[in-house]
């Protein structure tokens, strides 16, 4: 295989534009001695003749113009290596891998890819639904290069290997059915519904979130039902077998409402704001440690704080 030299293709370049080998040299900075001499190591290393005599002159050859046509695309590709290189060193190219727990994916990561499409389309942003464990596990390992998970759930911020940075306080608001005595209540309180039969998961992190809200509101919650599933939960509400905390993210459009709203199967479930005592789960991002600097995970952390932002926002005091 040829070894093809860009400093010497850029000389023959030169000189065929330019026509004279002085003039090749002046515009390159180079003496004329220093070009005849890049232009016979490219004709060697080519294994081809480059340039023939033409009265005082020099002229390309047949195999110099073949040569220049390639280097012409060689150059063109350099080209747009050199624009693609600076927009991934801006944060305006390249990939950012995100593993996210199910529930923030719709409240903040599509938000926030839906952000960076219109600001800086060439980010490519790619998901992976993991929970907090195999989140780690994947930006350990470099499969994914940003994590979300509960605070809960994260590594300590004093481990060595990831920096964690504070997203999001979600609220939890707890869902009743329409119907119940206390759903119209002004100034509802979590310790109010401290004899309500309660549904939350049999384990993990849900569990013990919504035990650990309860025993701060100075109660056990009973468990009538276990369940994990947002629609099996509420269902479940609708349906009038218990009540349940459900953390603003996961509610879509019903987010934090008063007013009724519908399950999947029709049942009226009133999701009510505990302003009074309102517990909250603590939403984190972790990165590698060191590449929090880096151009386009610092885009993707900006975009998920502003959708994070606009989340906060309490019910009904969003701006008009």
């Amino acid at each position: 295989m040829a070894d093809w030299d860009i400093k010497k293709l850029r000389v023959l370049r030169a000189l065929h534009e330019l026509g004279t080998v002085t003039a090749a040299a002046e515009a390159l900075h180079l003496t004329p001695s220093a070009v005849s001499q890049q232009l016979t190591g490219l004709a060697r290393q080519l294994g081809v003749t480059l340039l023939e005599a033409h009265g005082r002159r020099v002229r390309l050859t047949d195999a110099a113009h073949l040569v220049l046509r390639h280097a012409d695309a060689v150059f063109a590709q350099l080209e747009r290596a050199d624009a693609e290189l600076l927009g991934y060193l801006q944060g305006e190219a390249g990939e950012v891998r995100v593993g996210a727990f199910s529930t923030s994916i719709p409240a903040l990561v599509v938000p926030a890819v839906r952000d960076l499409r219109g600001s800086h389309p060439g980010l490519a942003v790619s998901v992976r639904e993991a929970e907090a464990a195999e989140a780690y596990e994947l930006l350990a390992e470099g499969s994914v290069d940003l994590a979300l998970s509960l605070a809960a759930h994260a590594p300590t911020p004093r481990d060595p290997k990831f920096t964690r940075l504070a997203l999001l306080a979600d609220p939890l608001d707890v869902a009743l059915p329409a119907g119940h005595p206390l759903a119209d209540e002004p100034g509802l309180r979590l310790a109010d519904l401290a004899g309500e039969r309660w549904i939350y998961g049999s384990s993990g992190p849900w569990s013990q979130i919504t035990t650990t809200a309860c025993e701060h509101a100075g109660f056990v919650p009973e468990q009538a039902h276990a369940a994990a599933d947002w629609d099996a939960i509420l269902a479940m509400v609708g349906a009038g077998m218990g009540v349940a905390l459900v953390p603003r993210m996961a509610m879509s459009g019903a987010r934090g409402r008063s007013a009724p709203v519908r399950d999947e199967g029709g049942a009226a479930v009133a999701v009510r704001v505990l302003r009074a005592d309102q517990p909250r789960r603590h939403v984190v991002a972790a990165v590698r440690r060191g590449a929090e600097g880096a151009p386009g995970l610092a885009r993707v952390l900006a975009a998920l704080r502003r959708v994070a932002e606009d989340a906060a926002v309490p019910p009904g005091e969003a701006a008009h």
